[in-house]
This record gives C-alpha cells, structure tokens and sequence, in this order.
C-alpha cells in the first residue's frame, strides 16, 4: 500500500516538474508576457496593458516589438517604421518610406486629437536625425504611436535587431483589450 501510494506521489510530482520545465523552455525561447509601461504606444497600447510577445519569427514593418531599451536598464514598446536598407521621411505628417507615402491608419485616433494646422509627427528626414540616409543591416527605426510624447528612434537613433526581445502578438490585460493590437 505504502509503495503503490510513493509511485502515486512520484508520478505526480514528476508531472509536475516536467510541466514546470517544459513552461520554463517555452517562456525562455518561444513566448513572454511582457507589461507595457508609459503612453507612448497609446491608445494602440495603454499604460499597464499586458501583452503576449513572440520570440519566434521575422519582424515585419510596422509590427510592435519590444526591445532592450538602448538608453536605460528598461524594455521599450515601440512600432517597426523602418527596416534595413529603408529611406525614411516624414513631411505634414506622411510617412514617406523609400520615397513611397505610406498610410499608418494606427494613427487616426491621435491625429484625431490635434488642434488644426498642428502636427502629431515633427517633419524630419532619416539622415537629419541620425546621420544616415538609409537603416542599418541589422537595425530599424522604431517610433511609438503616441509621437508627440514618444521616445524613440528620433532621440536614440537605430536599435540593433540583437535587441529585440520579440514581437507584440496578443494583448490578454485588461480583458477588454483582449486580443490581437494593431
């Protein structure tokens, strides 16, 4: 009786540690829950809204990732804008990559906001902010949606590709958010 009941115990506690590490491996390499901090990604992504980022994958334009901030001992939400090899203009509030206008429709509801005539997106060019005509291999250009009160690329330039921690795929906090940010 006492043997068959130590098995029993064994099998779960085995399980369970099992569980443990196989949730450790996933956490590690695959997915992390990650929690946003400050307005800059606003209203795509709210102060203290909890998301779920993929480690796994190709970061494309425009995706949201977060990154080991360059300038403190932080993580950074931000948007994609510009990937290697990318030109990148921004004149009345047009986003101009490789000379192409792009809409960014993630904007609406900030511009929405402005007093007419104002700007959300200071105009600039790539080389005049950071020194260079084109984004780096390895690096993007990354803004947050909430521009006018953002820190990103346009004060601390490129991040690396190498700090990337993943990509946004699922916010789960509040409930109300729940689901896939865009």
């Amino acid at each position: 009786m006492l043997e068959r009941l130590l098995k029993g115990a064994f099998s779960y506690w085995a399980t369970f540690a099992a569980a443990l590490v196989l949730a450790g491996i996933c956490r590690h390499f695959l997915f992390s829950p990650v929690t946003v901090y400050g307005e800059s990604m606003s209203p795509t992504l709210a102060n203290h809204e909890k998301v779920i980022v993929s480690k796994v994958g190709e970061i494309h334009r425009f995706d949201i990732i977060v990154f080991h901030a360059p300038d403190e001992d932080a993580y950074y939400v931000k948007r994609v804008i510009g990937l290697p090899g990318d030109s990148l203009e921004i004149k009345n509030d047009t986003l101009y990559i490789n000379g192409n206008p792009y809409a960014e429709p993630y904007l609406k509801q900030n511009k929405a906001h402005i007093e007419e005539g104002s700007k959300l997106t200071g105009d600039f060019t790539l080389k005049e902010i950071t020194g260079k005509s084109t984004v780096p291999k390895d690096s993007f250009f990354v803004m947050g949606d909430n521009r006018r009160i953002s820190k990103d690329s346009r004060m601390f330039k490129f991040i690396s590709a190498k700090s990337v921690v993943g990509k946004v795929e699922l916010s789960y906090y509040p409930l109300k958010d729940l689901g896939m940010p865009k």
